[in-house]
C-alpha cells in the first residue's frame, strides 16, 4: 500500500498577511490563530487544516490567466448559490476577472492579493 498523506496547511505569500487572513476569515468562518502577526497570519479549521498567509517583501501578485506571472495554485469553494456569493465577495473586496472558462458551472474570483480562486455550484 503506498504511503498515505493528509493535508494539514496550505500557505499563500502575500503582501499582507493579516488582511488576507481577516478576506479569508469572512468567507470561510475560520478562526483567526491566536499568534497571527504581520509576518505571518493563519486561519484554522476544526478538523486541523490551516491556511496560512506569510509576508513576502517585493511580493507580485499573479497576473491570471496571462502567465507572466502564473497563477501557481488556486483554491476551490462550493457554494449553493453563485450569484449571490458573487455579489457577497465583490462586497468583500475580491474581483472578477473577464475571463470565465467555467461557464455556468463555476467562477473565478481574484482574492485582495491577487490570487485567483473559483466557486463551484455545490
Amino acid at each position: 500500500m503506498p504511503l498515505q498523506m493528509k493535508l494539514t496547511a496550505i500557505t499563500l505569500d502575500c503582501p499582507d498577511p493579516l488582511a488576507l487572513a481577516a478576506f479569508y476569515q469572512q468567507i470561510t468562518g475560520l478562526e483567526l490563530h491566536p499568534e497571527s502577526g504581520t509576518g505571518f497570519a493563519g486561519l484554522r479549521r476544526a478538523d486541523g487544516l490551516f491556511i496560512g498567509f506569510q509576508r513576502v517583501d517585493g511580493y507580485r501578485a499573479p497576473s491570471w490567466p496571462d502567465p507572466a506571472v502564473p497563477q501557481q495554485f488556486h483554491l476551490d469553494f462550493a457554494v449553493e448559490d453563485l450569484d449571490k456569493a458573487e455579489a457577497w465577495l465583490l462586497q468583500l473586496g475580491a474581483r472578477k476577472p473577464r475571463h470565465q472558462p467555467g461557464g455556468n458551472r463555476w467562477r473565478v474570483f481574484i482574492d485582495p492579493a491577487g490570487h485567483p480562486f473559483c466557486l463551484d455550484r455545490g
